[in-house]
């Protein structure tokens, strides 16, 4: 006999549980099924255990640059294993907290396992038969690593493997050059790694403009990070010691003790029986939603990283804002309302919202750009730290912030000035007319505004 609810969720990442909280309180019954660890990918192997890394490597980094701001601080030693404890206890009592909430919220049926839908109203969970009248997935993505040549052959991480070391590698080799790739690239070089990059296009960061990609590339070298790029036939082979890799037709071979392969993700859609339920998906395994957030089944909804609408944490609970919104709140929200936003976590940050210049250029519109090398930011130059810079485009006619970057200190702050802007449809002048604190580094964003030239 199956357990009836009036609302199943599967996965208790981001969107999940805040979800299950609305719907209890509207006085609907939930069961929430979760096969791993409560919190999903941020509490458990991506935002706060890599953050909280973060925020130990630029404690050593800052230990090792006393000298600069007149502070004697002597040989500077990084413990691994207490690093690492400390990301396990901050990690470890969040999750902790998440199970407590779901265990104890009345009307919530909390479920360790599997789930597979045996229907389109039904699901199975190690045995034990669910159904109910809505269905929401949250079932997140993982970590891949294509077949390269001799990879199979050799020892590897992922993101979610790197965490457990509790030691510092001799030697780590990341392939991949995006946000995940560099964050651990740069927090295992303070930490006293040796550090190689390797990607197989042109540039790091691909998608950012390129003169934030090298930027970022000038980051990461100043710090003695060894970067490959154009890495077009990345081949391994096993060595006593760990193993070797070349990057590209006769190139030199690179050995290494450790390998961290960051190079994507895919959705967690290929062993929930959606073809049972009906519910289809892409190309590439993400569940395939309308803009509310609805699958093709009439009462089955996807939330975060398995739609392919976000891969960010902040996305993933916006989704369930949406989806609260119009079932609960009779609030017609969308997902085509948000306004793209992200950071790169290296030390400075990066945050950016809406469009890169090169999208803008690419356009034809005619816009307005302006920049501001952190030199010229006297926050930045007060705390010693005046890498990088800020930018911004506006249209040119009718003065509406497009995007923008600020790569540097307090960046990934810094941006939401910007981002609450171009939310509310003002123009850039609202920024310009407003005071702000000195000193900051924000207060230079109408200055930055104020001396903005045409796009060429």
């Amino acid at each position: 006999m199956a357990e009836k609810f009036d609302a199943i969720i599967v996965g208790a990442g981001q969107a999940g549980p805040p979800l299950a909280l609305r719907l209890t309180a509207a006085g609907q019954t939930v069961a929430v099924i979760e096969r791993k660890l409560a919190g999903g990918t941020c509490v458990n192997s991506g935002c706060i255990p890599t953050k909280t890394l973060v925020a130990s490597a630029h404690a050593a980094h800052l230990a090792r640059r006393g000298a600069d701001f007149g502070i004697g601080t002597g040989d500077i030693t990084v413990d691994m294993a207490k690093v690492k404890a400390r990301k396990d206890k901050v990690s470890g009592d969040d999750r902790r907290g998440l199970e407590s909430f779901l265990e104890n919220t009345e009307g919530c049926t909390y479920i360790r396992g599997h789930a597979r839908f045996e229907g389109p109203h039904a699901v199975n969970v190690d045995g034990r038969q669910l159904e109910a009248d809505k269905i929401f997935l949250n079932v997140g993505g993982r970590a891949v690593a294509p077949d390269m040549p001799g990879l199979a052959a050799i020892e590897y991480m992922t993101n979610v493997g790197i965490l457990e070391l509790d030691t510092v590698p001799e030697h780590l080799v990341i392939i991949g050059g995006s946000y995940i790739a560099l964050e651990f690239a740069q927090m295992y070089r303070r930490f006293g790694a040796r550090v190689t990059v390797i990607e197989r296009g042109p540039r790091l960061t691909p998608r950012e403009d390129e003169d934030v990609a090298a930027t970022i590339k000038e980051i990461l070298e100043a710090e003695g990070i060894d970067i490959v790029v154009d890495a077009t036939a990345i081949q391994f082979s096993k060595r006593d010691s760990g193993f070797q890799v070349v990057p590209a037709e006769g190139a030199e071979p690179i050995t290494g003790t450790h390998l961290l392969m960051a190079v994507g993700r895919q959705p967690n859609t290929d062993d929930l029986g959606l073809d049972k339920a009906g519910v289809e998906t892409d190309a590439r395994g993400f569940i395939a939603v309308d803009d509310q957030l609805r699958t093709n089944v009439e009462h089955i909804w996807a939330m975060g990283d398995c739609n392919g609408r976000g891969a960010f944490t902040h996305t993933s609970y916006n989704d369930f804002e949406i989806v609260a919104a119009n079932l609960l709140d009779n609030e017609p929200r969308k997902v085509s309302d948000r306004i793209p936003t992200y950071a790169l976590y290296i030390d400075p940050p990066l945050g950016r919202a809406g469009k890169t210049v090169d999208e803008v250029r690419k356009s034809g519109r005619k816009a307005l750009v302006g920049f501001r090398p952190m030199t010229r930011v006297g926050r930045a130059v007060e705390k010693g730290e005046t890498q990088g810079f800020m930018k911004v485009v506006v249209d040119a006619e009718n003065g509406k912030i497009l995007g923008a970057a600020i790569l540097g200190v307090g960046g990934d702050e810094v941006i939401h000035s910007i981002l609450d802007v171009m939310s509310a449809g003002a123009p850039y002048t609202t920024l310009t007319h407003t005071v702000h604190i000195h000193p900051t580094v924000s207060e230079l964003v109408p200055t930055m505004l104020e001396e903005m030239k045409p796009l060429d």
